[in-house]
């Protein structure tokens, strides 16, 4: 199937750039690669399309500039070398869009951030006015705050997370190889890379599977699982080679550059994407398989009558899983009750719940509206 009826309206894109294309052989960032791809955004701008950089490299350039071991950094020195190596990033991309006239403005995000729905919203707007100024937002991980809790994990899933908040009509991931190879990243070079993926599936991702690079926390699978979340809210990704002259310019002219996924058929709405990828699960509701059969094959609401039992102690208005009797997680939803409130009224009827809480908030546990399937992920 063609690219181009994905990539003839492409006026919003999301570039993210991995650290690996950002550095030389010694791991220091390396000004030529920032330049380049300077270059290329203004092409892209001069046609009237709107810029997002989602770029890695705060921490490896924090390493090479304090002269920093190779190997695992703690938390703390992760915080500090981001400190530093920010400070570098942001210096690079402001010279190699000022040498074209163009603004960076930095913006700096945790998975907090965007798992509060005001925030989320107040992020949003930021990014618009940004654009509306004509400026390239640059957007990287928190790392200076960095605490396992609010982390994304890698910059792929951080920017396809961008992707779906800047409402973006494309997603690139440059990388340091040319594609998806069959053979995954072991086979990277070897031939060409699968040009076109209509579905991710099961065995896609196990494809994908290798190791991370020695200055990135993301390999391959961290791509291809970003892809999975912007194609589910409708965007096309398209991972190439992050150094490959004009590769920017190919890609939104539908040249076959790299490897193509387009948005899926089924998505999801923006709010389920949101609770199925974006908010920290902080517990799970076992159901008995009656619940389970209303909630897969009926669409229904997730009730207090089929609940068997609960894990954790989450509050109302977080996000949890709901476990099959095995054990199995079958859906994501945010909760009407707490933990402590879901023990007091698991097995009865929704008309029982004012009289054993002395309130009641919802008939319902989780609304079918705030449930997503995970059927539906995949």
């Amino acid at each position: 199937m063609q690219r181009r009826p994905f990539l003839k309206k492409v006026r919003r894109i999301v570039v993210k750039v991995g650290s690996q294309v950002l550095t030389d052989g010694r791991g220091r960032l390396w000004p030529p690669v920032f330049f380049l791809l300077g270059g290329q955004i203004a092409e892209l701008m001069e046609e009237q399309r709107q810029v997002i950089v989602v770029s890695s490299g705060a921490i490896a350039g924090g390493r090479s500039l304090l002269g920093f071991r190779s190997g695992r950094a703690s938390i703390p020195e992760k915080q500090a070398l981001a400190a530093v190596g920010q400070t570098r990033l942001m210096g690079l991309y402001e010279q190699a869009l000022e040498f074209h006239g163009i603004r960076a403005g930095q913006v700096l995000l945790t998975r907090e951030d965007l798992a509060d729905r005001k925030r989320y919203l107040n992020a949003r707007n930021a990014l618009f006015k940004l654009l509306a100024f004509g400026v390239v937002p640059v957007v990287n991980e928190n790392d200076t705050v960095l605490v396992e809790e609010i982390k994304f994990g890698d910059n792929d899933n951080l920017s396809a997370m961008v992707a779906i908040l800047a409402e973006a009509d494309l997603l690139v991931l440059l990388t340091s190889v040319a594609g998806l190879y069959p053979g995954g990243e072991e086979t990277a070079g070897a031939g060409d890379p699968i040009p076109y993926v209509e579905r991710i599936t099961r065995e896609i991702l196990d494809m994908a599977r290798g190791p991370a690079g020695p200055l990135g926390t993301g390999g391959m699978a961290t791509k291809v699982e970003a892809a999975l979340l912007a194609t589910q809210a409708g965007i096309p990704v398209v991972i190439a080679e992050g150094r490959r002259e004009g590769v920017l310019r190919d890609i939104v002219q539908a040249e076959p550059v790299g490897t193509f996924f387009p948005p899926t058929r089924d998505l999801l709405t923006h709010k389920k994407h949101w609770i199925a990828y974006t908010l920290k699960r902080k517990g799970a509701i076992v159901l008995d398989q009656g619940a389970v059969e209303a909630i897969v094959e009926r669409g229904k609401s997730l009730l207090p009558s089929g609940v068997v039992s609960v894990q954790g102690n989450f509050e109302t208005g977080d996000m949890v899983s709901c476990l099959d009797p095995e054990g199995r997680e079958i859906a994501r939803g945010i909760t009407h009750y707490s933990a402590q409130e879901i023990r007091k009224i698991m097995g009865k009827k929704s008309s029982q719940i004012e009289a054993l809480l002395g309130y009641k908030i919802q008939d319902e546990v989780i609304h079918r509206d705030e449930l997503v399937l995970l059927r539906d992920l995949a």
